[in-house]
């Protein structure tokens, strides 16, 4: 049935590159003459390469060192260190990169304010431990992925004079504890400033706030920058890739897997020397296929966000409030132009397509009322998300609060490696983590150290935050209408987006826009066509729901702009992948029911 699909994709890798840096140059004319940012522009294979790699793999003798099953910020991140230090390294991933956890997270890049309170208040050591490693992670987090990140001043509202000493206290402690590695150090401001500075909070009865600072992300675009990073490095990388099976010798060690395509079904029995299971919150499936007495080590629980317009938050100040009328925690933060808000933590059953319960969007909305001015309204929700924290079970307490953040490594007798817990901050460190352990553990060949603390991601040599200012002024979009070609200014909102989304391949993508991609996806967002076309070409994107919610954040921030665009990303997507009519038709339901989990109010729409 795909088979046209993968021609295509084979077309495609043999005309753009296969994995090897080449030095992209513009187009020479009067309009881009004197671009200041030339730039490296490093490639990946097609997926018709990077299945003829695994087919090579069937024979033992011809196997990876390691296969990584999962391709969450753990599972692309140990696939990059892996990679990087010189092995050869598969990564499978059953759907696509960061569909799971890892796009579904609160976006900051941070040490865990309220695990330090807890390491105090409680006395627990791990705890103290997490935050400090999570700091320092924090700053090498934001080295290598510049263009993606960014610091967030965070507003904590005191309406008690008591907190106001605490929290100042408690928030220096955060500060010394990131010494070495901080981003801004925290701060008091009186009550008339605070609301100057944040003016939609509520100002009665308030004493004043501390502003304290953490980092913030485009967590799915980050996701695939590193495996794309991987990728440029040699890794073989597939999405849509189900491990159904593992395969073991006479003696019981694990030595393999049996994957399988799923859009063409075909399975394939692939080789390595050591097996990693890195599926964040659904680790346990995997160990289950090691070990049907396998008892589980993850409860899942539930974290749901919802997003709210931008005039709901400065452009550039966060808000934290530690303790509501229930004693949980909820913040709202300026993201991607609108504000995201939450979040809970509610125990769910395990499933792979976690909805909000509208209780949970409830609470979140109410318990905002109480600490801002302006009336807090469900019509105003623009989009609402839930996803499965990967939490380790300590069995000597209850409350999901008490559970430790920290990340797990555990090898079985069968020597299956599963790595699971932890948090998109301390991503890179748990791949170092469970990198060296395999080194002492597997017949592995000798390696170069660890070098993703300097590694920086694909787009990021070379990118400045004034990068953007060169979009402009040396690339027009040219709109396809109708048969005809408007040509349009490159808009200084549309130039922030590719360069805060790409870094510096946002030239290439300024360039598809120019070539005739230019038109947006959507009214009043910055995405545009080109960037399908890139997705498709350069990011691994296979289905019209990757490139919504995923390359570009649309599904995410604003659902029915999503369902808007739906139309034209399935018709480009089809165009470039020769997706028949059917398949089209295919990709359009399996896009309206990924929305729906959006809180999407599926309106008719032409099929």
């Amino acid at each position: 049935m795909y088979s046209a699909h993968l021609k295509r994709l084979g077309l495609v890798g043999g005309v753009i590159g296969t994995s090897v840096a080449a030095v992209y140059s513009v187009t020479t004319n009067s309009k881009n003459e004197g671009l200041s940012y030339p730039h490296i522009f490093q490639d990946i294979k097609s997926r018709v390469d990077y299945l003829r790699e695994v087919q090579r793999a069937s024979s033992m003798d011809k196997g990876f060192d390691v296969i990584v099953i999962g391709g969450g910020s753990i599972g692309a991140g140990t696939t990059l260190d892996l990679t990087a230090r010189g092995l050869n390294v598969a990564c499978f991933e059953k759907k696509d990169f960061a569909s799971g956890t890892s796009s579904r997270s609160t976006k900051l890049i941070h040490g865990g304010v309220r695990y330090l309170e807890k390491a105090f208040m409680n006395l627990e050591f791990d705890q103290l431990t997490l935050v400090f490693e999570a700091l320092a992670e924090r700053k090498t987090f934001m080295n290598i992925a510049p263009y993606l990140t960014n610091p967030l001043p965070i507003i904590t509202p005191c309406f008690q004079w008591w907190e106001i000493p605490y929290y100042w206290a408690g928030l220096k402690a955060y500060d010394f504890l990131s010494l070495g590695h901080g981003v801004y150090y925290s701060y008091f401001l009186s009550s008339s400033e605070a609301v100057r500075q944040f003016p939609m909070m509520n100002k009665k009865g308030l004493k004043g706030a501390v502003v304290y600072y953490d980092g913030q992300m485009n967590d799915a675009r980050m996701n695939v920058s590193l495996a794309v990073t991987a990728a440029t490095k040699g890794a073989t990388l597939l999405n849509y890739m189900e491990v159904t099976q593992l395969l073991k010798n006479d003696q019981g060690q694990v030595i393999g897997v049996m994957a399988k395509d799923t859009f063409t079904e075909k399975e394939y029995k692939v080789y390595a020397k050591c097996v990693i299971n890195a599926c964040g919150p659904y680790v346990d499936a995997i160990c289950r296929m090691d070990d049907t007495n396998h008892k589980d080590l993850i409860i899942p629980v539930q974290g749901t966000h919802v997003i709210l317009p931008d005039y709901y938050s400065p452009s550039n100040m966060g808000l934290i409030v530690p303790k509501t009328k229930d004693g949980r925690v909820v913040f709202m933060l300026p993201w991607l132009g609108n504000t995201i808000a939450g979040t809970t933590d509610e125990k769910v059953e395990l499933t792979e397509t976690p909805n909000a319960s509208e209780a949970e969007e409830k609470f979140i909305l109410s318990a905002l009322s109480d600490f801002l001015r302006i009336e807090v309204r469900e019509d105003d929700v623009k989009a609402t998300w839930a996803g499965i924290r990967p939490l380790c079970r300590d069995p000597t307490k209850s409350d999901t609060q008490s559970l430790v953040r920290n990340h797990l490594i555990y090898e079985s007798t069968s020597g299956l490696v599963t790595v699971t817990g932890g948090k998109w901050t301390t991503y890179r460190k748990i791949s170092e983590d469970v990198v060296n352990h395999i080194l002492k553990t597997h017949s592995l060949p000798s390696v170069s150290k660890c070098s993703t603390k300097e590694l920086q991601i694909v787009g990021a040599a070379g990118w400045d935050e004034a990068l953007f200012t060169q979009l402009p002024q040396h690339y027009k979009r040219v709109k396809k209408t109708k048969g005809h070609q408007a040509e349009s200014i490159m808009n200084t909102d549309i130039a922030l987006h590719l360069s805060n989304s790409y870094g510096t391949r946002s030239f290439r993508v300024a360039e598809l826009a120019q070539q005739g991609w230019g038109k947006r996806l959507a009214h009043g967002h910055p995405y545009l066509e080109a960037e399908v076309i890139f997705a498709v070409r350069h990011e691994f994107a296979m289905t019209a729901v990757d490139v919504l919610a995923r390359r570009t954040r649309l599904a995410f921030i604003d659902s029915k702009a999503a369902e808007v665009a739906l139309n034209r990303v399935v018709e480009i997507m089809g165009d470039e992948l020769n997706w028949t009519p059917k398949q089209r038709k295919n990709q359009f339901d399996d896009a309206i029911k990924y929305l729906e989990t959006m809180s999407l109010s599926v309106s008719m729409c032409s099929k």
